[in-house]
């Protein structure tokens, strides 16, 4: 948390996660990466709030699976209203779904670090969007691992499983 000494009034904007125990300062993100993140979270956030599934929520929000272990800021993630318990200062417990947009220097972290601790805590679907292929892959958890669910790359459509009849065209996204 950031104090201003002026006024003595703290601000929750921090952009630092805790991975497996290590601190991590995860730099802001650029234009192209918030554009992307700008149109997914249009789309779901409209059909979830159509459909009256839950609420949809955007980085920066700490999602705590485990204090003082596990603080994430996934880019974009997704409570159903079954699971509102887990939204209080922040998102403490497990989301419904959660969405990683690939940056310059976030591969390594964001699909392999962050997915095994996604499937570790049990995130039932975990998108990933890679800018730089126009690609979105949406995986799911089956028997405990991550498995594609849907994939497509610079044309077509995904589809989530967890947000039932909710597709996605790729070009709306990246264009």
């Amino acid at each position: 948390m950031f104090m201003n000494a002026t006024i003595g009034i703290e601000k929750d904007f921090d952009l630092t996660e805790i991975i497996n125990g290590e601190e991590v300062m995860t730099p802001s993100p650029f234009r192209k990466h918030q554009r992307i993140a700008v149109k997914i979270f249009r789309q779901l956030d409209r059909f979830v709030e159509q459909k009256k599934l839950g609420f949809v929520y955007f980085s920066p929000l700490d999602v705590i699976f485990e204090e003082g272990e596990n603080r994430l800021q996934p880019d974009i993630f997704f409570v159903r209203n079954e699971n509102e318990g887990i939204e209080q200062d922040w998102i403490r417990g497990v989301p419904d779904m959660v969405c990683e947009i690939i940056s310059p220097g976030t591969l390594n972290r964001d699909i392999y670090i962050k997915k095994e601790i996604y499937e570790r805590y049990g995130v039932p679907e975990y998108w990933v969007i890679f800018p730089d292929f126009m690609a979105i892959e949406i995986l799911t958890l089956e028997s405990g691992k991550y498995m594609r669910y849907s994939f497509a790359e610079v044309e077509g459509m995904v589809a989530s499983k967890v947000i039932g009849g909710l597709q996605v065209n790729v070009k709306d996204i990246f264009e």
